[in-house]
């Protein structure tokens, strides 16, 4: 209900790649994309710190796909120590790796956050306005999502892939409160349309011909849309809109890689 608190306990950060050939890990010589440096410091370990800084959250769970290049690194090995993270390896799937992590961090028995090693720029402000939201609109599985006009306004020449919706386009913010085990027919769903995720079209024709149709023709709201993904996917999603453009930017291309560091030196 309104006003229930939503922290949750434990999260998990989304750190596999779908092949070892990665170019912009390679341009920066880094041994792997989520270990990028970022202000020097591996991005990887920067998001799992803003995790742990969390009151409440104890523990996070890592799927990766090449666990042996976190050996490497010291502050990694004193949070394996403290029993504060533990590994969970990939599989060549996004949804299977989303599916098997939520199994490893018992979503059956509480809820579960999910975001990715590129949320280079992930911080309290962010995690605070996505919790709030999320406790004003239960869902089985709620989404962070960042207005269009917010990340123009703040970031005008940068590439985002948007959702089109009447009110406004989205672009999403790799954040993912799973409330109740139900939130996995979500990723079940996603399975079936993960190889379309930068082809908006093809992802909302997945959701039914009427449902592609409003979604073209723009005469769906965003919670118009959640609605309709709801009935598609099997469970409650909701939506929940960031005022904060930052949280749209992910690193999956060196211009996103140089962005996220000329906002941290601008800091």
């Amino acid at each position: 209900m309104s006003g229930e608190s939503f922290e949750p306990r434990c999260a998990v950060v989304l750190a596999g790649r779908r092949g070892t050939d990665d170019p912009l890990a390679d341009a920066d010589g880094a041994p792997h994309r989520a270990l990028l440096d970022i202000e020097g410091e591996p991005m990887l370990l920067r998001v799992v710190g803003c995790l742990l800084a969390r009151k409440g959250l104890d523990r996070v769970f890592v799927n990766i796909d090449a666990p042996e290049l976190l050996d490497a690194y010291p502050e990694w090995r004193d949070l394996a120590q403290q029993g504060r993270v533990q590994i969970i390896l990939s599989t060549d799937s996004p949804s299977r790796s989303v599916l098997e992590s939520l199994e490893v961090a018992g979503l059956d028995e509480a809820p579960v956050l999910v975001t990715t090693a590129d949320h280079a720029l992930l911080d309290d402000a962010m995690l605070d306005e996505f919790f709030a939201g999320c406790a004003q609109n239960p869902a089985d599985l709620s989404l962070a999502m960042v207005p269009r006009a917010s990340i123009v306004a703040r970031f005008p020449e940068a590439k985002r892939t948007y959702l089109p919706f009447r009110d406004e386009s989205y672009s999403g913010a790799n954040l993912f409160f799973f409330r109740t085990p139900n939130a996995k027919q979500a990723a079940l769903f996603w399975r079936r349309v993960e190889n379309d995720r930068k082809k908006p079209w093809r992802i909302a024709r997945a959701f039914g011909l009427w449902s592609l149709i409003l979604f073209v023709t723009k005469r769906l709201d965003l919670a118009g849309g959640m609605r309709r993904a709801s009935l598609a996917i099997g469970a409650e999603v909701s939506a929940i809109p960031l005022t904060i453009a930052e949280a749209a930017v992910d690193v999956d291309k060196v211009e996103d890689l140089l962005l996220v560091r000329k906002i941290l030196s601008e800091r």
